[in-house]
């Protein structure tokens, strides 16, 4: 028996994969062998339902905080659109647009350290309304939220809450310096302990390693994430990144193909960046690992479009 099968064995034995484990892995990256692996753990350990999001950015821009991956942040000069809060006309169209074409979920995302007050209060009674008259779930990410702000989230029917780590530990102050990993951490922390689940994930091609990206992946399983939403950078001119180098396919495949065996049922979400990929590549990701997806316009960059997406589910074997 090889090392992947016996690892593929261990992981749909039950088994946990470990560091050492993974630099096994990562010898066989870009190979067919390790991508049929992960796709049978997705097969016999995920439902074959395509988990489908459509998020809509409830404050644009100002950001407070310096993440280098970001148009949003006040401290580069982007072409970002800039507003306080969403018209509420606009965020009920665009919620009863998903809601028609069969989209599951519906989040609401702002700009900034976090969203508090008379904002906060605003955006919560969106959602309820969105839930309550429209009958599409709802999620959000508002930032770095207290008890206090998450209970009132919660009570708006909101239970599902999302908080990216982005990156591994070890190169996240590389990228930002205004808030850290424990932080987001914390946040995550307390919106379980209310009840919330968690939706958490990141970004890849930023300059990390290939070590940094598994890195990454095992401080996720801190968060305990339902659904882990994987973003391929845009480079975004006027921020730090703008000249970054893309990764390859292989390079992604291998990352997606890896968190399988690392995650193995949890959602592996595609978010950000998958337009820079081939329709088969992306139908290649799919079949391996990834089975969900955040479909429709994204927040400062052009996302999927909703019927295409349904296409490339049922070829890759799921139900939408």
């Amino acid at each position: 028996m090889n090392d992947i099968t016996r690892l593929k064995d261990k992981v749909l034995a039950g088994g946990v994969i470990t560091p050492e484990d993974v630099k096994i892995l990562d010898s066989t990256a870009g190979t067919e062998e390790l991508y049929t692996a992960a796709e049978e753990i997705t097969r016999k350990m995920c439902p074959p339902v395509f988990d489908s999001c459509s998020i809509v950015n409830a404050r644009s821009g100002h950001c407070s905080e310096n993440c280098k991956w970001c148009a949003q942040s006040a401290h580069f000069s982007t072409s970002c659109e800039t507003y306080d809060i969403i018209d509420r006309e606009e965020c009920m169209r665009e919620a009863r647009h998903n809601h028609d074409k069969g989209v599951k979920r519906f989040s609401m995302v702002a700009s900034g350290r976090a969203l508090r007050g008379k904002a906060l209060s605003t955006v919560c009674g969106m959602l309820k309304e969105i839930k309550e008259d429209i009958g599409i779930s709802t999620c959000a990410s508002l930032g770095l939220l207290g008890r206090e702000e998450l209970q009132e989230l919660w009570d708006a029917g909101v239970h599902r809450y999302h908080c990216n780590l982005e990156t591994a530990p070890s190169y996240f102050d590389k990228l930002c310096t205004t808030h850290t990993i424990e932080d987001k951490l914390e946040t995550i922390r307390i919106a379980r302990e209310i009840g919330f689940e968690i939706c958490s994930g990141g970004i890849i091609g930023m300059g990390e390693t290939a070590a940094q990206r598994y890195e990454f992946a095992f401080t996720l399983r801190e968060a305990q994430p339902v659904s882990i939403p994987v973003n391929i950078l845009c480079p975004i001119p006027g921020t730090p990144l703008e000249n970054a180098k893309p990764l390859t396919d292989d390079e992604i495949l291998t990352t997606i193909a890896i968190f399988r065996f690392i995650h193995p049922a949890v959602q592996i979400r595609f978010a950000g960046g998958r337009q820079k990929l081939s329709r088969e590549t992306q139908l290649r990701a799919m079949r391996i690992a990834v089975n969900g997806g955040i479909v429709g316009d994204l927040l400062t960059t052009v996302g999927s479009q909703i019927d295409e997406d349904k296409k490339l589910t049922s070829e890759a074997g799921y139900e939408f």
